[in-house]
Order: structure tokens, then C-alpha cells, then sequence
């Protein structure tokens, strides 16, 4: 019963992160292109594919919405990889995978703040995708600036959970723990 109040009560918030993927996809397609030949990430490729992720849980129910078969019937991949690659590395949830996920791979750059309170801009780029110009000399218009997406996903949480920020392991979905459950206990 707590499912079925899910799907209509929340349904909106579900709709508005849908969107959101499709914004964020857009822009690592237009980055992708711009970077064609310096990415590596291929199918198959699965560096970035690190157990121990956790993801808000208006994402996790969007996995649990669309996968509930594999979650019910599935068995997570082996510790120390991402619980939903597959026995060849392939993700088995590519279509409906978390934000974290769609980014990877892509120049990064974003804000941090000194001890002294000085702003100062930060840049990295997975190893595999290094290239001949390093990602500091990149335009910043060429690099996925960490923060606006990643504030709109944390409202549309915070409007989802009443401002409770819940994140979840995706390892845990195998179990079927409800990411709307402060001990994550079976539904």
C-alpha cells in the first residue's frame, strides 16, 4: 500500500526528475560532442562504476519503478563494482540510471572554498580521458560545472522527503528497501 501512495502522491516530483535527466542529458550529449576525441568512455567501460554510490531517493524509487523485476529477481553484481552491471560490466539499468551516473566521464569543474574563504575554481576529468590539452586550459563553457543540476535534484528531493535529503546505497535496492524508510527496511 505505501508503493501505491508513493506513485500518486509523488508522481510530480518523479515527472520533474525525468525531465531533469532529459536537461542533463542534453548537455553531456552537446559535451560529448564537443570532446569526441578525447572520451574513451565506451560501452563496456566501467571505471567509474564504483560500489558504495548512494543516490537520493526520488532516484532510487525511479530505479525501482523500472526495474522491479530485475530488483525482485536480480542479484546485485559482486561487491566492489556498481550493483547493476552485469556478469560482462554492461549496466542493466543504463535507460533509467541515477545522475551520477550521466555525467561520468566528462571534463568536471566547480567551486571550492580555501580555509581563508577564498573561492577557488577546481577541475578534474577521469584518467582515461586525459587528452592532449589538459582540462585547465579548457574553456569553462566545455567542462560540466558541477552544482546547478546537482541543486535542482536536491530540491526536487527535499520537496519529495519533506526536506529530509535521503540518500540510498544502490546496493540496497536489490533488497528491496524502501528509499522513503530511515532504516531502509523492506516494504
Amino acid at each position: 500500500m505505501k508503493q501505491q501512495n508513493f506513485i500518486v502522491g509523488w508522481k510530480p516530483f518523479l515527472e520533474a526528475l525525468t525531465g531533469l535527466y532529459l536537461e542533463v542529458d542534453r548537455r553531456v550529449m552537446e559535451l560529448s560532442v564537443a570532446h569526441a576525441g578525447r572520451l574513451q568512455c565506451r560501452r563496456g567501460c566501467k571505471g567509474c562504476c564504483v560500489d558504495e554510490l548512494t543516490v537520493f531517493g526520488i532516484e532510487a524509487e525511479n530505479i525501482r519503478r523500472h526495474h522491479g523485476d530485475l530488483l525482485k529477481d536480480g542479484a546485485p553484481h559482486k561487491k566492489g563494482a556498481c550493483a547493476f552491471l552485469d556478469e560482462n560490466g554492461l549496466c542493466r539499468i543504463y535507460q533509467n540510471r541515477p545522475y551520477v551516473c550521466r555525467t561520468q566521464g566528462l571534463p568536471l569543474r566547480w567551486i571550492d572554498v580555501l580555509a581563508d574563504g577564498t573561492p577557488v575554481e577546481m577541475r578534474d576529468i577521469c584518467p582515461l580521458n586525459e587528452g592532449e590539452k589538459s582540462v585547465e586550459s579548457l574553456p569553462a563553457d566545455l567542462c560540466w560545472s558541477i552544482g546547478p543540476f546537482e541543486e535542482r535534484l536536491a530540491r526536487l528531493q527535499a520537496g519529495a522527503d519533506g526536506e529530509r535529503l535521503r540518500r540510498v546505497p544502490l546496493r540496497l535496492l536489490f533488497a528491496l528497501h524502501d528509499p522513503w524508510a530511515d532504516t531502509f527496511e523492506p516494504f
